[in-house]
């Protein structure tokens, strides 16, 4: 009985063997979230950027890295390359913050040295801290431990992706590094923003200045490694540009002193290192009061994005630490003063009335 039992545990085990060493042969071969290498037996298909970023910053060479939230997620490492020469890759973390970036970044340093990183730095996770990370940015791929590679190897979901990397190159559903992730379906337009757009009650009490100045800090801190570190890159760092809508919402909700304290923090630190140049591209009136060039509040699209990177290219509406200053005062003027009521016009309730597609909305939240 023993021995029959000894038999059965003795192939029972060695099956699970081999069945996960199948699937670890899988999932190494066909390698979803390219973190071992870029295929080139089929197209890749994104559909993680916490996932794959690893892999691209390890296996994609470049000489610029575009990084940032969703905010540059349709800037084109194409047009990075065109502009900039040499070969670039794109690395977008939706929503992230500031510690996920930090390990982009490291994991990039670890395996190549680019001549310059474009970084969108949003006002949003410039004021936040850490305390709203989750669990979705998957440590292992991105830390010095090669033992941390069976928990992707031997992972249901990376098994899952495999199978569906290659069912969707079936299908003709592959993808160019170029296009993954873009927002490609997206209606940018005037009335979209504005539809869209959950315009806040008027507060009485407003944040004071410093509400932020320990996330700030703590963020500027984790930058400042970036630059000390690696000197011999160049850090391009952008403040994207919200709407006007933003702003609308920034002093409706009482947060308009602190977040320009932020700004101000931000601009003299970040003005400060030698390999830094900072774009105010928040303070560009033309494009931010362009609804046309938005589909929420915030998010832009492609070719506002090829626009400002051509900026950054040109050196154009980059700050100094001699001119940011008046830069950052007289955009306060600007929005302190300016009219907001005079964006939900005719035109817009002329559409709205023609489409009755969903009624307006006047409440607290975020666009869905």
């Amino acid at each position: 009985m023993n021995k029959t039992y000894r038999c059965w545990a003795c192939g029972f085990l060695a099956a699970l063997l081999v069945l996960l060493a199948v699937c670890a042969g899988i999932v190494y071969t066909v390698d979803p979230c390219l973190y071992y290498r870029i295929p080139d037996q089929w197209a890749p298909v994104f559909f993680s950027e916490r996932y794959q970023a690893a892999g691209m910053v390890k296996n994609l060479p470049a000489d610029t890295v575009i990084m940032g939230t969703s905010m540059t997620a349709n800037y084109r490492a194409s047009w990075a390359a065109e502009l900039f020469g040499g070969e670039a890759v794109r690395i977008t973390l939706p929503d992230g913050y500031l510690s996920e970036f930090d390990a982009a970044i490291e994991t990039l340093f670890r395996n190549q040295t680019p001549e310059r990183v474009v970084f969108g730095l949003d006002l949003n996770i410039l004021v936040r801290d850490d305390s709203g990370v989750t669990g979705a940015m998957p440590d292992y791929l991105y830390n010095w431990n090669p033992l941390d590679d069976l928990k992707y190897l031997l992972n249901k979901d990376t098994l899952y992706y495999s199978v569906y990397v290659l069912l969707q190159n079936r299908w003709g559903g592959g993808q160019t590094v170029d296009d993954g992730f873009l927002w490609q379906d997206t209606k940018w337009a005037r009335y979209e923003a504005l539809r869209t757009y959950r315009r806040p009650d008027l507060v009485e009490e407003t944040l004071p200045r410093d509400a932020y100045y320990d996330a700030v800090a703590e963020n500027l801190a984790v930058m400042g490694t970036w630059f000390q570190e690696h000197p011999e890159t160049e850090f391009d760092v952008f403040f994207p540009p919200y709407s006007i809508l933003f702003w609308d919402r920034t002093i409706r909700r009482g947060e308009l002193d602190a977040r320009f304290a932020a700004l101000e923090w931000a601009c003299e630190a970040l003005t400060a290192y030698e390999n830094v140049r900072l774009f105010g591209f928040l303070f560009d009136e033309e494009t931010v009061l362009n609804l046309d060039n938005y589909c929420d509040y915030i998010h832009h699209s492609g070719e506002t994005c090829r626009r400002m990177l051509a900026k950054v290219a040109e050196g154009e509406e980059d700050l100094t630490a001699e001119d940011w200053p008046e830069a950052v005062e007289n955009w306060r003027e600007f929005v302190v003063n300016y009219n907001y009521e005079s964006l939900w016009d005719e035109a817009f309730w002329e559409q709205w009335n023609a489409t009755h597609d969903a009624p307006p909305v006047w409440w607290e939240g975020d666009p869905g």
